[in-house]
């Protein structure tokens, strides 16, 4: 007989019996953080030292928080992120008409990248969402407000920030220290200079410089776009042509663009946005961001 409190090694090729229930996978959770009960974790996240989950949190798959990460209630998060030391995700609005009852959120989608020290507030207003779409990625002490959209491969540099009601269009970059005024849209594949600032909606494919000045086409990102033809560039440079270097007003450059019946999706998307521009309702009519002056222009 084994001695007492040792198992009978089972015979050879044979498993031992299974007693109860399989265990199932858990979130691994530093014992230093702190998750609410009624945060709800996939099976494989990982939270770090000293996190802190609220309640109403829903975090998907193989998403990994680091040390010191703050996961506020109603704040949702899709599969595969990285979440950075020191990150405030869901945080109440910076709104001094907001009031802390109200049940307003945060919806991240997949494979987002936070650095260290980002910030994100939920919406203010019942019912409201911050949005964040997919494979984004947000340097050191970026910054997105209540109410914000930030569309897919979206990239923020170190310290830009977009403020309450902005969006920035898919694929676009705000490099360092770039601030985005409130209401504000920043369409596809923007790419903006550091320190630049906008007040006004910025149309795609441009280059935001300055002070809410358009300096030409983001040629670089064009040329990179795997989903642009030669033909959708041709008539991108079209678009903007007519817009910035036509010498018409806004509105008679959008009746020319309108009378380009044969312009595809991308460069349709150019004259729609001008077009949304031009008419949108308060608080949104901020009009469309000028051109930087030509050189020996008054």
């Amino acid at each position: 007989m084994p001695p007492v409190g040792l198992a009978r090694n089972p015979a050879p090729g044979r498993r031992p019996a299974q007693r109860g229930k399989l265990k199932m996978p858990t979130p691994r959770i530093h014992p230093t953080a702190i998750v609410d009960p009624q945060a709800r974790l996939a099976d494989d996240v990982e939270v770090g030292p000293f996190c802190v989950v609220e309640a109403d949190v829903v975090i998907g798959p193989a998403t990994r928080l680091a040390e010191h990460v703050v996961v506020r209630r109603h704040t949702s998060i899709g599969a595969r992120n990285v979440i950075d030391a020191h990150t405030v995700l869901g945080g109440e609005p910076q709104d001094f008409k907001f009031d802390p009852a109200t049940v307003s959120y945060l919806r991240i989608g997949d494979d987002n990248v936070f650095r260290e020290g980002v910030t994100i507030s939920r919406a203010t207003g019942d019912g409201g969402a911050t949005v964040v779409g997919s494979r984004t990625y947000w340097m050191a002490g970026s910054h997105a407000g209540h109410n914000a959209t930030v569309e897919d491969e979206a990239v923020l540099v170190n310290g830009s920030a977009l403020a309450g009601h902005a969006r920035l269009g898919a694929g676009s970059i705000l490099s360092a220290h770039v601030v985005i005024h409130q209401f504000c849209w920043v369409g596809r594949r923007v790419m903006s200079e550091g320190n630049a600032a906008a007040r006004s909606h910025i149309p795609p494919y441009t280059m935001l410089v300055g002070r809410n000045q358009v300096f030409g086409l983001n040629a670089i990102g064009l040329r990179r776009a795997d989903d642009l033809t030669n033909e959708d560039r041709r008539q991108i440079k079209e678009a903007y042509r007519i817009t910035y270097r036509s010498d018409l007003t806004p509105a008679k450059a959008l009746a020319r663009m309108d009378a380009c019946t044969d312009w595809g999706k991308a460069a349709a998307e150019f004259r729609q946005f001008v077009r949304d521009a031009l008419t949108a309702e308060a608080p949104y009519d901020r009009g469309l961001c000028p051109a930087r002056p030509r050189a020996g222009s008054a």
